[in-house]
């Protein structure tokens, strides 16, 4: 140390000094403790280490708000709000389903949200660093969510597969799905017998893209189309990913904005379409009834928890690329409130498109049923009287052939059974429930083979659900890379190659011809459970283990302001307590619900309920234990001291005026004695606030609070000043 610096002059000089770590360091030269008396490890100095080091403490970051604004919408913002968010809406109330799930948005999804995106940004590590560091017993939160991102990136991955191969097929005019193919019986062509008594469309769907099996337990080995896709979906992910946030943050640019045109122009388009307006009515008529049902707001629940990716890890991974001064309390509300109007903007466009369908199945049914009534007229079965003067047949309106129906089936109440007459209802026909794939490649895709320029409509739409797709898949696989990356130190590209090649193996699974039961297996079983567990941790480690009071004062500290009083609440109480019952709720429905599969029966060209076969429980129990694991085996290894958990792993360096801690090998005390003085004191807070120097005379230059929850010692140690990193 210079003889002239100011340190040098205060150790010479018997005046009492108070100044914090921050001010003596600011005017230091940066020192390198391996190279210098500071050295406790034993290491040896190499330089080109020492650069490799000082490349690792760079963390990439985000080149604008915007692209991580982007980001973070990308992810949360999925194929669910299409295609699950609608199906609950009319399930569930239609307009009243909205004020259950605002509501839980507000009291549930908000604060938590809120919550992964300040512990990353504080943190700024992966789902494993940030919880090991918070509480190390319950580090296992971290591989939990791990293992769950790879579960779900599994058969996520497949359905944009699926949807890569109706892109594909949309670029042909007809459309391939919009009629029946026809087969030759000798020399004459019939129609498909399985499509004939389904449609066109479900008869594309399971038989020319799944090429489906009566059951799980018929292999029927690979589809080598699906395979194809699902490589070309990997292959996506895969260069998306390769390069961290630097290659995804540039593709969330098109793959978040790009879903927004294309709801905006079907909107438009579906408004114009005959009978849109009656779907829009049917969906946002309220039924008041039903928000007193506690499976509502359970279904409500579990939506907005899974809408917002709680629990995977992608939340945290995106927001550790963060500045610490980041307002990520504005980023929580702008992103979780652009989650719910593009859920309520899908949900405008699906029931648009619908009600144009149901409009079209309607016309049908009254020109079949009319046609039979033509017949039994013809026939002297039914007499014409029992028709109405002002009825036309030839321009037979819904109308005029409800009005006829009635008077048949009063006249002929004996037998009107035997008539086979349908009532041919508009109400009826919207009110058949689709979701998840029925609706994306049966329903919305039979109604865009009516639509002029067909295949423009099926382009965008399925380039959407790619998008869509491949936003939550980045999130999905950060939730994995980000984590693994900080903590174990391997090379990006080498790992994030390794992983899709390994998910592409074993995602195998899910295209061969059964392959559409295992995506159901996974998609009811593999998360939910062990999410909900997971997220309620991650409450109870912030706001009970680590402390709700000092969380809001680091708060406080980093984003320059108070939060609201009503996170102290919500992270203390009420999430913990609607976690909980949430958590309860899912139990009770995986016991009460019998655990099984609709299956497409082809001889019967309808799908039909099965119960799993032993071996596919044995698989749906390990799913549930396998990716809950962790939690319970970290606790008890750190618990009982059987591993470190590096609250003794503590060296320090200097650098430009920050303090940071680095991982070696040290006796129980020696960083003590090497930040303080001959006294051994508590270990420093992981956040703390300015510590006092009191001068050559104390016996405890640096006073430091204790901190007993929250050290881990892959984290830094942070000096008080505005930059430092975590």
């Amino acid at each position: 140390m210079p003889k002239n610096s100011k340190v040098t002059q205060r150790e010479h000089s018997s005046e009492h000094v108070t100044e914090s770590v921050a001010d003596l360091l600011a005017h230091q030269e940066p020192v390198d403790y391996k190279r210098s008396v500071l050295n406790v490890t034993g290491e040896t100095w190499d330089k080109q280490k020492e650069g490799d080091e000082d490349l690792d403490a760079e963390r990439p970051a985000w080149n604008s708000k915007l692209q991580y604004i982007l980001a973070q919408i990308g992810y949360s913002v999925g194929l669910g709000n299409v295609w699950r968010f609608p199906y609950l809406c009319q399930k569930n109330g239609g307009g009243a389903y909205l004020v259950p799930y605002l509501v839980l948005l507000i009291i549930i999804g908000l604060p938590l949200f809120f919550l992964e995106l300040a512990v990353g940004q504080r943190i700024r590590r992966g789902s494993i660093g940030v919880w090991n560091y918070i509480c190390p017993r319950l580090g296992g939160i971290g591989y939990a969510s791990c293992l769950v991102c790879f579960f779900v990136g599994l058969y996520y991955n497949v359905i944009i597969g699926w949807s890569i191969f109706y892109f594909f097929k949309s670029f042909q005019y007809p459309l391939p799905w919009s009629e029946c193919p026809l087969v030759k019986n000798g020399s004459v062509a019939v129609v498909e017998t399985e499509c004939e008594r389904s449609s066109a469309t479900t008869y594309f769907w399971y038989r020319e893209t799944l090429d489906i099996s009566n059951s799980i337990s018929e292999s029927g080995g690979l589809n080598w189309k699906m395979t194809l896709c699902l490589l070309v979906a990997w292959s996506l992910v895969g260069l998306a990913m390769i390069k961290g946030i630097q290659s995804s943050g540039k593709v969330m640019y098109f793959s978040s904005l790009f879903p927004y045109l294309v709801l905006v122009c079907f909107l438009v388009r579906g408004l114009l379409l005959r009978g849109a307006v009656d779907g829009i009515m049917h969906m946002f008529t309220p039924k008041l009834d039903k928000m007193l049902d506690p499976q509502v707001w359970r279904e409500a629940a579990t939506q907005v928890f899974f809408a917002l990716g709680l629990g995977f890890g992608g939340v945290i991974a995106f927001s550790s690329y963060n500045k610490q001064d980041n307002n990520c309390h504005f980023d929580a509300t702008l992103v979780s409130f652009i989650n719910f109007f593009t859920s309520v903007l899908a949900t405008l466009v699906v029931f648009a498109v619908l009600g144009f369908k149901a409009n079209i199945m309607n016309e049908k049914c009254v020109v079949e049923n009319a046609e039979k009534i033509l017949g039994y007229l013809n026939t002297n079965v039914l007499s014409h009287d029992l028709i109405p003067p002002h009825v036309n047949f030839s321009h037979l309106t819904a109308k005029d052939y409800n009005e006829m129906y009635r008077v048949i089936m009063t006249v002929k109440e004996g037998h009107f059974k035997e008539l086979g007459l349908d009532p041919c209802l508009l109400e009826d026909e919207l009110n058949k429930s689709v979701q998840g794939t029925g609706l994306a490649f049966i329903a919305f895709t039979e109604a865009m083979t009516h639509f002029p320029a067909s295949p423009f409509w099926s382009v965008m739409f399925f380039l959407m659900l790619i998008n869509l797709g491949l936003g939550s898949m980045i999130g999905t696989m950060s939730g994995i890379t980000t984590p693994i990356i900080d903590t174990f130190k391997v090379r990006k590209e080498v790992f994030t190659v390794g992983c899709c090649i390994f998910a592409f193996l074993v995602g195998l699974i899910f295209v061969q011809r059964s392959g559409n039961y295992f995506v159901t297996m996974f998609d009811d079983y593999s998360a939910t459970l062990p999410l909900t567990v997971v997220v309620i941790l991650e409450n109870i480690a912030v706001a009970w283990i680590y402390g709700t009071k000092k969380f809001m004062q680091e708060l406080t500290e980093m984003l320059g302001f108070r939060p609201y009083q009503f996170y102290y609440y919500t992270w203390k109480y009420v999430s913990p307590i609607c976690m909980a019952v949430l958590m309860t709720a899912s139990i009770i429905q995986l016991g009460v619900s019998p655990p099984g599969y609709s299956a497409w029966i082809k001889e019967e060209a309808a799908e039909k309920f099965l119960f799993y076969p032993t071996w596919a429980m044995a698989i749906l129990i390990s799913l549930i234990i396998l990716a809950s694991l962790p939690l319970p085996l970290v606790f008890i290894l750190r618990q009982f001291h059987l591993v470190s958990d590096g609250s003794n792993a503590l060296s320090v360096t200097y650098k430009k005026g920050r303090m940071m801690k680095d991982i070696s090998n040290l006796e129980d005390n020696d960083e003590t004695r090497f930040i303080l003085s001959k006294v051994p004191s508590e270990t420093p807070s992981p956040m703390p606030t300015h510590r006092s120097y009191l001068g050559p005379g104390s016996n405890s230059p640096l006073e430091m609070s204790a901190a007993p929850n929250g050290r881990y010692g892959s984290g830094y140690l942070l000096a008080s000043t505005p930059e430092s990193e975590l």
